[in-house]
């Protein structure tokens, strides 16, 4: 039997090229603003993760361009050994003051934190709780770890606790959810959560890569949003959203940090964030400090889309954030809408599973604080007109 048999069988994504409907891979040729340039055309982007619109800012830009000057493209070894520069330090302090926690350790991926920290921290004995609709990277580290793995009903929390009565108290346990989850756009419940989590004697872990500069009064995610900051364990953020770069961390308590220091494998064995992107965080943070009107505006501009969206009759879940999906459910249907927005220049991202359940398909859209009102206006007008051509309203 070849090993490449089934690389040679897999037909799914020819058959929907062939249809001339294949959503994936779509060629940018400008920088991740509000509008877009694909294929000559400008196109309005509902499809980016870059919340406060700092991906293209020119202080950001500035600050990566100053790093390559002083330290040069890459640190050519990992963070372990030859790969640790002074600006990592001073990222990394810096994370832990902003997100009020006394370590943070940062990782080239965010990817790479959901890795390192829950396969070096759940081990042989353990059990870590998962809801059921955790980032693919949440799933994997737990994967790569030796303990139980638990998962609960979707921010079901009558359910957590069912199946919380029956954990052995002699084991180590984690709970590790999604703050904002990036498909539904809906927030944990992080009290009932909290509570949860000290009633049975867990540790609870919160990936905020969609939380953090979106939600709380200073940006720094889900548990400022609640004001239980104190009661999570260990906060997970990514680079590559409100944060205009790419890379990972993770802050928490000293000495939790130092371990997975020493043990996380996709830190130890991974080369260090580039120079410019430790930068470009380092400026970004400083911007979402001295900005807070950026968050409002993205704020606005939210619930302009999810009224505007629902006005029109679609369906948008339980979103509560930026994060708007209007619900397909017809996987044939998303890819159809995905391409006819984008000939009426609106891009969105179809979501089909596993990153939905089966026959759940959405169009995900998400939006920026740089999003002007008729930037989303064309949107919602493209919205309609198609909405109305295939069927999905009135």
């Amino acid at each position: 039997m070849d090993i490449f048999q089934k690389c040679h069988d897999f037909r799914d994504a020819d058959v929907v090229k062939e249809a001339g409907l294949y959503p994936y891979f779509r060629t940018i040729a400008s920088a991740q603003d509000p509008v877009v340039t694909m294929d000559g055309r400008e196109v309005v982007m509902l499809g980016s993760n870059n919340y406060l619109g700092l991906t293209n800012h020119p202080e950001v830009k500035e600050a990566a361009r100053e790093a390559i000057a002083k330290y040069g493209t890459g640190c050519a070894g990992s963070r372990f050994l030859n790969g640790t520069l002074d600006i990592h330090v001073q990222l990394e302090e810096r994370l832990a003051a902003f997100m009020h926690k006394p370590a943070a350790v940062t990782f080239s991926t965010g990817f790479q934190v959901n890795l390192g920290v829950i396969s070096c921290l759940v081990e042989r004995g353990d059990v870590v709780y998962l809801d059921k609709m955790d980032h693919a990277c949440i799933i994997d580290g737990a994967r790569l770890g030796f303990g139980a793995v638990v998962k609960f009903d979707h921010n079901d929390m009558d359910d957590l606790e069912r199946r919380l009565q029956m954990r052995d108290p002699k084991k180590g346990a984690l709970i590790v959810v999604d703050g904002v989850f990036s498909m539904e756009g809906d927030i944990i419940n992080l009290p009932r959560l909290t509570s949860l989590a000290s009633q049975y004697g867990c540790r609870l872990m919160v990936d905020d890569a969609h939380g953090i500069g979106v939600l709380g009064e200073n940006g720094r995610g889900t548990a400022e949003h609640f004001g239980l900051e104190e009661q999570v364990d260990l906060i997970m953020g990514t680079f590559s959203k409100s944060l205009a770069s790419v890379g990972g961390f993770v802050a928490g308590e000293e000495r939790v940090i130092n371990w997975i220091k020493h043990r996380a494998r996709s830190l130890i064995f991974s080369a260090a964030p580039p120079p410019a992107s430790v930068a470009s965080v380092l400026k970004a943070i400083e911007i979402i400090e001295r900005e807070p009107e950026r968050r409002q505006r993205l704020w606005d501009n939210t619930r302009f889309m999810a009224a505007g969206l629902k006005g029109l009759g679609f369906d948008t879940g339980d979103s509560d954030t930026p994060v708007i999906p209007v619900m397909v459910r017809d996987d044939q249907l998303a890819f159809v809408m995905a391409k006819r927005l984008q000939e009426e220049g609106v891009f969105v991202n179809p979501v089909i599973a596993p990153a939905v359940p089966p026959g759940e398909a959405i169009l995900r859209t998400s939006y920026m604080a740089t999003h002007t009102r008729e930037h989303l206006e064309r949107a919602l007008q493209a919205f309609a007109k198609v909405g109305r051509e295939v069927g999905l309203i009135p």
